[in-house]
C-alpha cells in the first residue's frame, strides 16, 4: 500500500480524521450486538445487519483475516444530536465518501472489506432473507453490526468521537 499516494487522495475529501490501523487492535463485543438486536429497528431486516452478517465471532475472524486497515470519520452538524431520525438522515454523504475511500484503496489493494454506517438504505425494500442482496458491491455492513467497539478504536487512534452537535460518522476499511 502506497500510503503517501492514498493520503494525498484522502486530503481531497471532506474527512475529519483518519488513522492507519492494525485490525488486531479492534475490540469486538457481544454487548454491541445486543444493542443491535434490542434497540435497532433494522435487526433481521437487512443484509448489512445481524443476523445476516454472521455471529460476532465470525465477523471478528473475517476482520482479523486482513493484515491492515484504515479508520476515518466525517462530521455533520445537526440541530439536536439526540434526534435520532434527524441524525440518521445525515449519513448519505458519509456513505458517498466511504465509497470514494474504498475505491482509492482498491487502486492499491486486491481486497477491501468496508464497514460503515449503513443499515443499508440502497434499496427501498431489502431482499433479506428471501433472496440475495441486489447490490453486494455497494452495500457496506454497519461497523457496530460486526460487534466493533467504535469508541475504543477511536480512543486508541486519537480520533475524537464526541463532538457536541456534530455527528461523527465512522468507517473502517480493512485491506490486503
Amino acid at each position: 500500500m502506497d500510503r503517501q499516494a492514498v493520503e494525498a487522495q484522502l486530503c481531497e475529501l471532506p474527512i475529519s480524521q483518519y488513522a492507519w490501523i492494525d485490525p488486531r487492535q479492534i475490540e469486538f463485543s457481544e454487548r454491541i450486538r445486543y444493542v443491535c438486536e434490542h434497540e435497532c429497528t433494522m435487526y433481521g431486516k437487512s443484509w448489512a445487519c445481524p443476523p445476516a452478517v454472521g455471529t460476532v465471532e465470525a465477523c471478528r475472524e473475517k476482520v482479523l483475516s486482513y493484515p491492515a486497515g484504515l479508520v476515518f470519520t466525517t462530521l455533520t452538524e445537526v440541530e439536536d444530536i439526540a434526534d435520532l431520525e434527524a441524525t440518521l438522515a445525515t449519513r448519505a454523504p458519509h456513505e458517498q465518501i466511504t465509497r470514494q475511500v474504498r475505491d482509492i484503496l482498491r487502486q492499491y489493494a486486491s481486497d477491501v472489506l468496508t464497514l460503515s454506517t449503513e443499515a443499508c438504505a440502497i434499496c427501498e425494500h431489502c431482499t433479506y432473507p428471501n433472496a440475495p442482496c441486489r447490490n453486494p458491491d455497494r452495500m457496506f455492513p454497519c461497523v457496530e453490526s460486526y460487534g466493533v467497539v467504535a469508541t475504543d478504536l477511536a480512543e486508541k487512534n486519537g480520533i475524537e468521537f464526541y463532538n457536541g452537535n456534530l455527528v461523527t460518522w465512522f468507517s473502517v476499511l480493512c485491506y490486503r
